[in-house]
């Protein structure tokens, strides 16, 4: 009931801070008219009596009016079809709105409620509104000198490399935000985090052709993070990239990989990488953490209704996977006790590396003051049709055998024989073990 209590705090905060009025309900529409049925038939026209050639001058007049009322025509009956599918579109998508009292349907005034791929019922409204967790739509940013100041050594950030351009996003401002849509590298983005299953998972933003842009909605669904696209008002899941409700039913974001790494190791790494500002147009207390004490392992999945795979404890933390076909999860015991992982995933040979010094972002008041629980990265350990063997130095490098080159967690050979060598990054993420399971049941357990 501690945890409970203190759980609510920030969330009351949110809500204070960001509650707007509620919306008017939406006005009813009047149902459509019957169209006729019952259409004579046409009788036979009588015979046409002979008329005067008209002129070459007369006809052309004449062909140009009937164009003129012919388009007039197609005109209207175009309108009148745009005005009935309109009506139709509009009481339909009253007709399937939910019913449920889990979530507020008043903010939603372009979600196509028809397209659906889950019941409405597995969501549930977290509290605030529709960007009541502000998302940041216009990034600033600072060099890593400039954030060294305010970021400490330990601090989780989130890595983000696309098309050889670096960006660091905090999580003492991305747990105030949730979300960040950005361009890296010539590619729209956004950078999402769900601190309640702990999850740092970033999208290329772009479906279709269309690039969105994507909000909190103040709904959960496993407790997990439902984002919003403002062009459309579809709901998407955080954790698998899927849209569930919308026009964009179906259809799912590409992935982009990132890691988690604490900051001295990324700005030593990356000195001319760029950092998220704090300028971001909210009043946050950034470092601060809102969730303290939520990933205590004895915890409980906070708003999580699910039921939780008794292989682990709901907040063992977990290293995750879904490679052509096949889902594994590594915990972190197991990574902190070898630090590199060799394994192999349906047909590819991989390597998990884990490093220390890099905090948890949900366990003290102060991330700045929260427990060391590491770092992970998965990769491809395959290098010009060679497949290395890893082993960690005990310093955060690595050595490969076949080769005896030194290696960074960002998979990088930073000296030897393949030195400048960078291995092909996995997508993976980092998780609650209830939060990965609930949507990967069939999970492969790698415990040591």
């Amino acid at each position: 009931m501690k945890l409970i209590r203190l759980l609510f705090l920030p969330l009351l905060f949110v809500l204070a801070a960001c509650a707007s009025a509620p919306e008017p309900e939406p006005t009813a529409v009047p149902e459509p008219t019957q169209a006729p049925t019952d259409i004579p038939e046409p009788t036979d026209p009588p015979e046409p009596t002979a008329e005067p050639e008209p002129t070459e001058a007369e006809a052309m007049e004449a062909d140009s009016a009937d164009h003129n009322a012919d388009d007039d025509s197609m005109a209207e009956d175009d309108a009148a079809m745009a005005d009935d599918s309109s009506e139709t579109a509009a009481l339909s998508r009253e007709d399937c709105a939910p019913t449920t009292g889990r979530i507020i349907t008043r903010y939603w005034e372009k979600t196509n409620w028809c397209e659906s791929s889950v019941d409405f019922s597995e969501f549930l409204s977290g509290g605030p509104p529709p960007d009541g967790i502000p998302p940041i739509d216009d990034p600033k940013f600072v060099t890593t000198t400039e954030a060294n100041s305010w970021i400490a050594p330990n601090e989780p950030v989130i890595s983000l490399t696309v098309n050889g351009e670096t960006r660091a996003y905090p999580l003492q401002i991305m747990t105030w935000h949730e979300i960040v849509n950005d361009e890296v590298g010539g590619v729209p983005v956004t950078v999402t985090f769900c601190p309640l299953c702990n999850s740092a998972i970033t999208f290329d933003r772009r479906v279709d052709g269309e690039v969105l842009d994507f909000g909190t909605s103040g709904n959960l669904r496993n407790s997990d993070l439902v984002m919003y696209d403002r062009q459309t008002e579809s709901w998407w899941q955080q954790f698998t990239g899927e849209a569930l409700v919308g026009d964009y039913n179906g259809a799912v974001l590409t992935f982009v990989p990132s890691q988690l790494v604490g900051w001295e190791e990324f700005r030593t790494t990356f000195p001319n990488a760029q950092v998220l500002s704090r300028d971001t147009g909210a009043v946050r207390d950034y470092g601060r953490n809102p969730y303290a004490g939520y990933d205590d392992i004895n915890a409980s999945p906070f708003l999580f209704d699910g039921a939780v795979d008794g292989r682990l404890p709901a907040m063992a933390r977990v290293a995750t996977v879904d490679l052509d076909g096949e889902t594994v999860a590594y915990t972190f015991d197991a990574l902190e006790a070898n630090n590199a992982i060799n394994d192999s995933i349906a047909t590819t040979d991989v390597v998990v590396f884990w490093t220390a010094n890099t905090n948890s972002a949900l366990g003290a008041g102060q991330i700045a003051e929260a427990a060391d629980v590491g770092s992970t990265a998965i990769f491809d350990r395959s290098v010009a049709d060679q497949v290395l063997t890893f082993t960690a130095n005990g310093d955060g490098t690595f050595s490969d055998a076949e080769t005896s080159s030194t290696w960074n967690v960002f998979g990088l050979a930073t000296d030897g024989e393949l030195a400048g060598t960078q291995l092909d990054q996995i997508v993976s993420f980092e998780h609650f073990w209830f939060s990965w399971a609930v949507f990967q049941p069939d999970t492969r357990v790698f415990e040591g």
